[in-house]
């Protein structure tokens, strides 16, 4: 959409405020409101001026005037306010400069994709993420001097089976066995309709949805995949889209990895694909179905995975999620149809422009620019060294000889592990400019010391359990 095509929108809704909205370098949507009348056709290149200071893991105070500068393409009505309002997603500039802010996620994404076509490997790289997430109707949690808690209710949850209470019909969902069930015991249709709506509303290209497999309303929307940076925009209105509706229904959804202890966690299974020339480049009559250039960056993902995973699983919960029994991969592996892998080649159909990649690894607490790009990094580097993958692993990767298992290796235990990979493994993200060295290295010190180090310090309710008595 032009920018004049964005303004006649505007009078004929009668639009009265403009959402401007972007991602912090974490990856939580921030937004500032103006009204109408302050949206001009200069706005799209002078933007207009916030306090970058006040984001997280952004400028210090003394550099904090910072420009966000609306995208036109990006504009669409949004289905929640009151008053006629449209949401735009803004590019973070210097407002001395005019360059793009380095530290921005939407920039690092953009980079990235013309990365790719000055390499003459490929002109686009489609991305499909299957986010996961989970509703619940009630969610407390606290953390003080002499006390920790948290608690989740759902009605679905197996836990509350045994509650004796009124709407308490006995269609809980057990433990890993949520995975397509029917209403009733599908209490979440309803909602996930209203999801679905509110996206397509929204530009959104949805497939399907269906509930997942834990206990206690896990659910899945899945989406049509598109190039890296028109996914990254769709992947934030998604979550935005899934937190207000559950909000509207008095519930609270969140993209949380692993929420729950004993079942499945909330992965962000990730489709990938190079295309040039309309052509896709990941078919071929090698295994599965796949080209050279494929098995190059299967290779070049697993090589990198232990410091990709800094950026697609970017939380200490991350890594709880990423443990053996879960459906969650923990071990540098690449298979046909093997949902223990940490790179599946769905075989659900044999024509070529279908063949793909699926990154198992990543969840939805990821920045999706910031995953997204290091994905698209790690498989180019792949290809440029023709990296070997080696042999795929066909059978459940748990069942292995633990002398096998050895020899594959092992993801990093924990983001500590992770970040210290990155920290070791980070100079083909910086092919390009891609990523700066600013960036690692700020996202790495903010981890660590506004993630870890508080975590670290803090009793934990299980340590209660096993050592009060020493």
């Amino acid at each position: 959409m032009r920018t004049a095509e964005i303004l006649q929108l505007i009078q004929q809704n009668k639009v009265r405020l403009i959402d401007c909205r972007f991602l912090d370098f974490p990856g939580t949507l921030q937004h500032c409101t103006y009204t109408a009348s302050q949206l001009t056709e200069a706005s799209f290149e002078e933007g207009f001026g916030f306090d970058g200071s006040s984001i997280r893991g952004w400028q210090a105070i003394n550099e904090s005037d910072m420009l966000i500068v609306p995208v036109p393409e990006t504009a669409v009505l949004d289905p929640f306010y009151d008053e006629p309002t449209l949401s735009i997603i803004c590019d973070i500039k210097d407002p001395v400069t005019k360059k793009t802010y380095s530290r921005d996620p939407r920039s690092i994404a953009r980079k990235a994709e013309a990365y790719l076509v000055d390499s003459g490997i490929a002109d686009t790289a489609y991305f499909g993420p299957e986010l996961e997430f989970f509703v619940f109707d009630h969610v407390r949690f606290d953390q003080s001097i002499n006390r920790a808690v948290y608690e989740v209710h759902s009605r679905e949850g197996q836990w509350e089976s045994g509650r004796d209470r009124p709407d308490n019909f006995g269609r809980q969902l057990g433990t890993q066995q949520g995975y397509f069930p029917c209403p009733p015991s599908d209490t979440l249709q309803g909602l996930r309709n209203e999801m679905v709506h509110a996206m397509t509303a929204m530009g959104l290209d949805v497939e399907c949805h269906h509930h997942e497999v834990a206990t206690g309303g896990q659910c899945e929307i899945d989406l049509r995949y598109q190039d890296l940076l028109t996914m990254a925009d769709q992947t934030m209105r998604y979550k935005y889209v899934v937190k207000q509706c559950a909000a509207r229904h008095g519930q609270t959804a969140t993209f949380m990895p692993k929420p729950l202890h004993g079942d499945n966690g909330s992965g962000m299974h990730t489709h990938f694909s190079l295309w040039k020339d309309d052509h896709n480049l990941f078919a071929g009559k090698h295994y599965a179905g796949l080209s050279d250039i494929a098995l190059h960056a299967i290779a070049g993902i697993l090589h990198h995975a232990p410091a990709l995973l800094a950026f697609t699983n970017p939380t200490t919960n991350s890594y709880k999620r990423l443990i053996p029994g879960f459906e969650a991969p923990v071990h540098p592996t690449y298979s046909s149809r093997n949902r223990s892998a940490a790179i599946r080649i769905p075989v659900y159909n044999p024509r070529p422009e279908t063949k793909r990649l699926e990154f198992r690894c990543p969840d939805p607490s990821a920045n999706p620019y910031l995953a997204f790009a290091a994905i698209l990094m790690a498989a180019l580097d792949g290809i440029q060294r023709k990296l070997d993958p080696g042999d795929p692993i066909d059978q459940d990767v748990s069942s292995l000889p633990q002398e096998q298992l050895d020899t594959i290796g092992t993801f990093p235990l924990g983001l500590h592990d992770a970040l210290n990979r990155l920290e070791a493994d980070h100079d083909f993200l910086l092919k390009g400019n891609v990523f700066t060295p600013d960036v690692v290295q700020g996202w790495i010190r903010y981890k660590r010391e506004t993630e870890i180090r508080p975590l670290d310090e803090r009793p934990h309710p299980y340590e209660f359990c096993m050592y009060f008595d020493a």
